[in-house]
């Protein structure tokens, strides 16, 4: 273990702890781990080859699942690599730099996960709701405005977090109680006041969290409403069944981030190995989850890989 105390006003090594009182379990934990990592890898690929190969599935739906799958395989190799070298490898040290990029490309990521979730649930809201005008509404060009909103979106609110982490000084323990750099982990270990600079943080990352979650909750209760108004009981089946597979996927990342967010806030007596074993599961389960529900799930995706199967089984 890495001494507690070095005075550094600007440590060159942060010192990854992992997961607090299940150190000894690191090399198990890893395997779901690295096995969640290879089906997300494996999954956002296909996801992105077949979409790019079929122009028939050049529509919104399918554009959007795209930037979904680029925002997860983004998202999940900024952290699962660098975790597995921790629980197999032992390699806790992290260079200060690289653990402020690693720090940016998860919370901007992270945001932009979350507008794409929202993006996705609106276009099946016009889809349903508004199916004669879906292809006025939702134009190619359109979609690459919507896009680059949320990808400036990410960037733009999530860029002062490692500029303002630069400029403090570190005179106290540089060992980070986490995984991964996150962002609350880090400036903890500040030798000087940063309540403002906590209070952005969480801020940002409640305003972002909470407006997105509204407007998907509310494009869904207005899906549920057209849906249930189908004359064909199938078809209304069909239509929920779809819709529960994707509120099921968006339950489960914004539980895991709020709870995340709010630990840090209101939550001292959640014991450290439950806030970051969660912590970790918003970063891994979406990005394991999206390509079967999102992908597998979908029928002409689904017919393309099969197909694809065929050809190159015979």
């Amino acid at each position: 273990m890495e001494p507690a105390n070095n005075s550094l006003a600007s440590p060159t090594t942060f010192f990854l702890m992992g997961i607090p009182g299940l150190e000894h379990m690191h090399i198990w934990i890893g395997i779901p781990f690295c096995s969640m990592y290879v089906v997300a890898v494996v999954g956002n690929v296909t996801i992105l080859a077949v979409v790019r190969a079929e122009r028939s599935l050049h529509e919104p739906m399918f554009l959007f699942l795209c930037m979904l799958s680029l925002t997860d395989l983004v998202l999940s190799t900024s952290t699962l690599p660098r975790m597995l070298c921790l629980f197999w490898l032992g390699a806790h040290d992290i260079a200060f730099d690289a653990c402020l990029a690693q720090m940016f490309f998860i919370h901007s990521f992270t945001a932009m996960e979350s507008g794409f979730f929202l993006a996705m649930a609106i276009d099946r809201y016009v889809a349903i709701c508004e199916p004669l005008r879906h292809a006025v509404i939702l134009t190619h060009s359109r979609l690459a405005e919507v896009g680059a909103a949320v990808v400036l979106r990410g960037v733009a609110f999530f860029t002062p977090h490692p500029i303002l982490l630069k400029q403090l000084p570190y005179c106290r323990t540089r060992i980070i109680a986490h995984t991964y750099c996150e962002f609350m982990a880090v400036v903890k270990l500040a030798c000087v006041e940063t309540g403002v600079t906590k209070r952005y943080s969480l801020t940002v990352a409640f305003a972002i969290g909470s407006c997105d979650s509204f407007f998907i909750a509310l494009s869904y209760v207005f899906i549920l409403r057209a849906v249930f108004r189908l004359p064909s009981r199938e078809a209304s089946l069909k239509a929920l069944g779809t819709c529960g597979s994707h509120v099921c996927v968006i339950i489960v990342f914004y539980s895991t981030a709020a709870f995340s967010i709010l630990t840090h806030r209101i939550g001292h007596n959640v014991a450290p190995h439950v806030h970051i074993f969660i912590a970790n599961m918003y970063l891994l389960v979406p990005p394991f989850l999206n390509p079967i529900v999102y992908g597998m799930r979908t029928k002409k995706i689904r017919d393309r890989v099969l197909s694809s199967l065929r050809v190159r089984v015979s």
